[in-house]
């Protein structure tokens, strides 16, 4: 292990944490959003992203193996995907608007902004605790070359 591994891992963790904020921030800007997508020569509202996040640690034996031998494990966070939720879209009752069925009903992103709200705070505590941990290495790494005085 490496002296700066533990600030690579806390950084992949930061940078993944940054993403799902950017992708929270997109689906709250796009909740009213009903011209999301054209699919069939059809306006589609906005889907809700969410992000994907694994360990960066491939689990097969021969990496482990590699690992272990080298010593040089790369650990962190990594984003596999960006994917929409499929959830059914929300109808709301309005006639007037240009994106009215026959029916009077227009189809409304299946952004809710309670669950949007709950996935950034989760993400900020998430991005907050990596802060915390990455400045005690950093204070850790600085307090061990003042040994060397």
């Amino acid at each position: 292990m490496t002296i700066f591994q533990n600030m690579n891992i806390t950084s992949s963790a930061l940078t993944a944490n940054r993403l799902r904020m950017d992708v929270v921030s997109s689906n709250m800007a796009n909740a009213e959003t009903t011209r999301g997508t054209y699919v069939n020569g059809e306006w589609q509202p906005y889907k809700r992203k969410m992000v994907v996040m694994q360990s960066d640690r491939s689990p097969s034996f021969s990496f482990f193996l590699h690992s272990e031998i080298n010593k040089n494990q790369n650990n962190g966070v990594k984003v596999t995907d960006i994917v929409e939720d499929n959830t059914p879209f929300n109808l709301v009752y309005n006639p007037t608007h240009p994106d009215a069925n026959d029916q009077g009903y227009v189809q409304m992103p299946n952004v809710d902004p309670l669950k949007e709200m709950t996935d950034l705070i989760s993400a900020t505590r998430s991005y907050e605790a990596n802060v915390t941990v990455f400045n005690t290495n950093k204070s850790i790494l600085t307090k061990a070359l003042e040994i060397g005085k």
